[in-house]
């Protein structure tokens, strides 16, 4: 182990506040260079107690560090602060504002490995400029600054209450953001020319898989079935099921291999088992009750042909549903994380997915398998990997996704109540888009009313409506504490092609 591995910083006693506190977030990225600065600070100023909250960076020496706090216990220590220092990001700006300080704030620099890219230089200057932070970079303007509001508390003091109320400030704040997230949406370029003596890049398609075997053979059919010049390569994964080993088969530019999932039970253990076992760049998803239809592949690699830099290309879908069928595709082909904190965007289904596996295991990093019981991993995944790169998107159907009672989390609302809370807690930039928050509270609400809780479903349904008072899903999910059944509820909006 290295020194720094070992040694123990110091933590402050949990009834004591600080007088600085410094909080880095939860970006994955360390900030060394900030916890530096403040260890520095807290060096030349023993009378005062620091706090970093260091997230993924080295802990401070000097000054007292814990990794992560709640956002309660976060709060609790910024209002009891004389002065506050934050990262750029627009969450932990937000929540120090919220509890009444002119945030210091050090921006991450992509050129230092801090960040993926530059939003948070570029949303730290406009909010420079709207005078809703004070900026710095460098150690020396830092100490400048602390030393100045420790002498003038009221330089960097603001009233929340007589601001324009809090969900107009995110409102605002999220407009900002939206602005330094979205790009102009260009279109897709015109489709190569490929002759058929071209070389067309080998494609891995990763299929998770539990107790489905008539729906699965199905699966398989379809991508064998693929109109695509290429090898084609699928790794079926069994998750906590015994593996059928007579799938397999080589020999032809369609194999197919078969193992069981090595790492977490679950559906993000299982589609990582199989990125990690691929063997070529491209890799795509398919759910075991899904079907391509026979085009999809050809179209979405000749975008990743045209255009080097994309990472991922997705697709449209029809949904069906009690034999009723419906389309929903996407009228735009750039997706950016902007949009996907405003929206879900369930058109962009996991099994229309295709990834460049290196954007995964040298970048954003795989399926997360920190979410509760995997739900909605793949929305986490596209959140990720629209940070690095808007995701490209064909506005055409590409594949029939079956909506069924036999889906994975079907009547597991706890699990689903669990894990967008998780969401909520690792994207503190929901905070800045309301329509989105509300969305996702929204979702919170139902799944506490379809499992009986009608206290917190209650509870749930009143923060929805404080963020966004049209959202449906608060109707929704009282409908539900109303009585009315939750599979009902649910039919009703399958039958439309809609979920919750």
């Amino acid at each position: 182990m290295t020194e720094q591995t070992t040694r123990t910083t110091p933590r402050l006693d949990d009834r004591d506040h600080p007088d600085v506190v410094v909080s880095l977030g939860t970006d994955h990225h360390a900030f060394d260079r900030l916890v530096r600065w403040a260890d520095d600070y807290a060096r030349r100023n023993r009378d005062l107690r620091v706090l970093v909250q260091y997230g993924h960076s080295a802990p401070p020496e000097r000054a007292a560090g814990t990794a992560f706090l709640t956002g309660e216990e976060l709060g609790a220590h910024m209002r009891a602060a004389r002065v506050v220092v934050t990262h750029g990001g627009p969450g932990t700006i937000v929540q120090a504002r919220a509890t009444g300080h002119l945030p210091i704030v050090v921006a991450r620099d992509p050129e230092l490995d801090e960040h993926v890219d530059d939003h948070q230089l570029l949303f730290v200057n406009r909010l420079e400029e709207a005078g809703r932070v004070r900026s710095c970079s460098t150690p020396q303007q830092l100490a400048a600054l602390i030393d100045r509001a420790l002498a003038s508390p009221d330089e960097f003091h603001v009233r929340p209450d007589e601001e324009d109320g809090p969900e107009r400030a995110a409102r605002r704040a999220g407009e900002l953001i939206d602005l330094l997230t979205e790009s102009p949406h260009p279109p897709l370029p015109e489709p190569r020319a490929v002759s058929v003596g071209d070389d067309w890049p080998d494609v891995t398609v990763v299929v998770p898989t539990r107790d489905r075997p008539e729906l699965l053979r199905r699966t398989l059919r379809a991508i064998r079935e693929q109109e695509y010049p290429g090898r084609i390569t699928t790794i079926v994964v069994y998750d906590n099921d015994q593996p059928d080993t007579s799938l397999a088969h080589d020999g032809d530019d369609r194999p197919v291999r078969v193992v069981t999932n090595t790492l977490t039970p679950g559906l993000a253990g299982a589609r990582n088992t199989g990125v990690l076992a691929a063997d070529t760049d491209l890799v795509a998803f398919c759910d075991d009750d899904d079907t391509w239809l026979p085009d999809k592949l050809r179209a979405q690699v000749l975008v990743m042909l045209a255009e080097p830099d994309t990472e991922t290309v997705c697709c449209g879908i029809r949904v069906v549903y009690d034999r009723v069928e419906a389309e929903r595709t996407l009228d735009r082909t750039t997706v950016t994380f902007g949009d996907l904190l405003g929206s879900r965007l369930t058109e962009l289904h996991p099994s229309t997915f295709l990834i460049r596996r290196r954007a995964m295991l040298d970048g954003c990093g795989t399926v997360s398998e920190e979410i509760p019981g995997s739900y909605a991993e793949d929305y986490e995944l596209l959140l990720r990997l629209a940070r690095r790169r808007p995701i490209r998107n064909l506005p055409e159907p590409g594949v029939r996704v079956l909506w069924h009672r036999r889906s994975h989390f079907a009547g597991r609302w706890r699990t689903i109540s669990t894990a967008l809370r998780w969401l909520l807690e690792r994207y503190p930039e929901f905070a800045l888009v309301p329509r989105g928050y509300a969305r996702v509270a929204g979702q919170i609400a139902f799944a506490e009313a379809a499992a009986g809780r009608r206290g917190e479903a209650l509870r749930w349904i009143r923060t929805t409506l404080r963020h966004r008072l049209t959202e449906g899903r608060a109707l929704v999910a009282l409908l539900v504490v109303c009585g009315v059944p939750a599979g009902w509820v649910l039919r009703a909006l399958h039958l439309r092609g809609k979920g919750v």
